[in-house]
């Protein structure tokens, strides 16, 4: 990757905001588990920062998905990770599909006022019954004239306590699994959307969680994404590699600071006379991690060049991706639970700032696609897994 003048001015810009909008307030959101997405939307919009890829006819920069990338490190400055998680899912996880399949009006109605921050957006595809089992979902869309009525849940959906509208991914055919699916745009102020609960998590505090049921919701047909049913699992897959990709420069940043963190408290933390920095143990852990820091963000990177070459849907890019995923979950746990440990009995109590970020990274491996599901598409994408044989009568 070479970073341009152009690309310094976002992260910049993206600091900048963060240090007005979100940090002064971030102690206060965590406490309340919540906070204001419309006020910081808008003010993100007006900064330009939420349609950074996203065409110029809609309010966007029209810039390559390496500009991604400079905004997701960059809002690692953020003490509230759940503020930027929230903004990401905006940018990166529920308008990408809408941004490419969607039609005029679509784009037109909700793409364009998200861009501005005056709409909050969520993306819908996880159920009680299957998370990462993108198949497994069981929420459907029955035709009733020029209507669909949907029927089902969502769960886990971040945004979803003050989202406008829902990038909904639900079965729209009896058929096979992966042809039977169609991401659909749902209103949340339509009769029927009913928010259950907001969850209560361990991390990501400040960012609303929600149970969502749909009971006979009716949407327009027109609120289909791309041209015809039965898109929606690939459209969704698509959209799965911006998501990880974000997420794992995301990660990066956040492992970057965490090790700052670290090595700032244990050179002004003296024991048995001198700073914990002193400890030959401890430099060469962090040596270590900070390696693997390096290693991981070459390797996203990479899989960043390869997605801005070929799209998401290549399965190079889906192997690369699905790989920084992977890295990017269990290298942050790793790391996180180290800097608590260097940093003794402040790193325990939940005041302290790499306390949050050690309960915040949690969720890496598991949102997007768990390890284990990342384990089984690099396994698929190695050739580690057996053909399947013919049958012959």
């Amino acid at each position: 990757m070479r970073w341009t003048a152009e690309h310094q001015a976002l992260r910049e810009s993206v600091h900048t905001f963060v240090d007005r909008e979100i940090n002064p307030y971030a102690d206060q959101w965590e406490e309340e588990g919540i906070f204001p997405a419309h006020q910081v939307f808008k003010a993100a919009g007006k900064q330009g920062l939420l349609g950074i890829t996203k065409p110029e006819a809609y309010g966007g920069s029209g810039l390559d998905f390496s500009f991604t990338v400079v905004m997701a490190e960059a809002l690692a400055r953020s003490k509230s990770s759940g503020v930027a998680l929230a903004i990401g899912v905006q940018t990166d996880m529920c308008t990408p599909a809408l941004s490419v399949y969607g039609s005029e009006e679509l784009k037109r109605d909700f793409l364009a006022p998200s861009v501005a921050g005056d709409l909050v957006g969520c993306i819908g595809v996880s159920e009680a019954g299957g998370g990462s089992d993108v198949a497994a979902l069981k929420t459907y869309a029955r035709r009733v004239g020029d209507d669909y009525v949907i029927n089902g849940h969502k769960m886990w959906i971040t945004n979803g306590v003050q989202a406008d509208w829902m990038c909904a991914l639900v079965n729209t055919s009896e058929g096979q699994p992966h042809r039977n699916k169609s991401l659909i745009i749902i209103p949340m102020d339509t009769k029927g959307v009913q928010v259950e609960k907001k969850l209560d998590k361990m991390g990501m505090r400040a960012s609303d969680t929600a149970v969502i049921h749909f009971d006979e919701v009716k949407v327009p047909q027109r609120f289909l994404i791309g041209e015809r049913e039965g898109e929606g699992f690939k459209q969704q897959m698509s959209q799965f590699q911006d998501e990880r990709l974000w997420g794992a420069a995301n990660a990066v940043a956040i492992m970057e600071e965490a090790l700052r963190m670290t090595v700032e408290y244990a050179q002004q933390r003296y024991t048995f006379g001198q700073p914990l920095i002193a400890n030959q143990v401890i430099q060469h852990r962090l040596a270590e991690l900070s390696t693997e820091v390096q290693a991981l963000k070459a390797l996203t990177y990479r899989a960043v060049e390869l997605h801005m070459e070929l799209g998401g849907m290549d399965m190079s890019v889906v192997r690369l991706a699905s790989m920084a995923k992977l890295k990017a979950g269990r290298l942050s746990r790793e790391l996180l639970d180290v800097c608590v440990q260097f940093h003794g009995g402040m790193g325990y109590v939940t005041e302290s700032l790499i306390n949050r970020l050690y309960r915040d990274v949690r969720v890496i491996s598991i949102g997007g696609g768990a390890d284990e599901v990342m384990l089984g598409l690099i396994a698929k994408q190695e050739g580690f897994v057996p053909l399947r044989k013919e049958r012959h009568s």
